[in-house]
């Protein structure tokens, strides 16, 4: 005797029933879990900068966000011994400020899946560059570029997210 599925539906339903209602429960979670790991990478943060001419971990660079608005602040440094003085060739409001608490980076907006706009301070020499921020899409690194007119006549670098 062959049975159809209509014909095992009222038998199995009585026993699936407690199954489907012990899972309800986790099924929102379930189905909003992929919708949240889809949420674009974000500059906003606390990153290890590069030194350029050894390539090794610098600094700390906190990133925040204000009303849209990105602000990156120099939180200490990663190099033993290094000193942590005043901003003496920094022009404007941050000159002769401390180090540590500069606002290295400012007016940042974001752009699509990259953010700019804004502008970057280089506190060893003073000099500020336009920048374009781009974190990479699994959010561990940022790609920090730094330029005068254009992207093209630029450098960057890659910081790394703090643990």
């Amino acid at each position: 005797m062959r049975r159809t599925v209509p014909r095992l539906l009222p038998r199995l339903l009585p026993r699936l029933l407690p199954l489907l209602l012990a899972a309800a429960p986790a099924a929102p979670a379930a189905m909003a879990t992929p919708l949240a790991a889809q949420t674009p990478p974000t500059p906003v943060g606390t990153w290890h900068t590069v030194d350029e001419t050894t390539g090794k971990p610098r600094g700390i660079v906190e990133i925040v966000e204000r009303n849209g608005v990105l602000t990156g602040i120099i939180r200490g440094t990663l190099v033993p011994g290094e000193p942590e003085g005043l901003c003496d060739k920094c022009p404007g409001d941050r000159r002769n400020q401390p180090i540590t608490g500069l606002e290295m980076i400012r007016n940042v907006r974001r752009d699509g899946n990259t953010w700019g706009g804004g502008e970057l301070l280089d506190p060893d020499n003073g000099k500020t560059y336009r920048i374009k921020l781009t974190p990479s899409p699994d959010g561990r690194t940022l790609e920090v570029r730094g330029f005068i007119g254009i992207s093209l006549f630029g450098r960057s670098q890659t910081w790394r997210r703090a643990p």
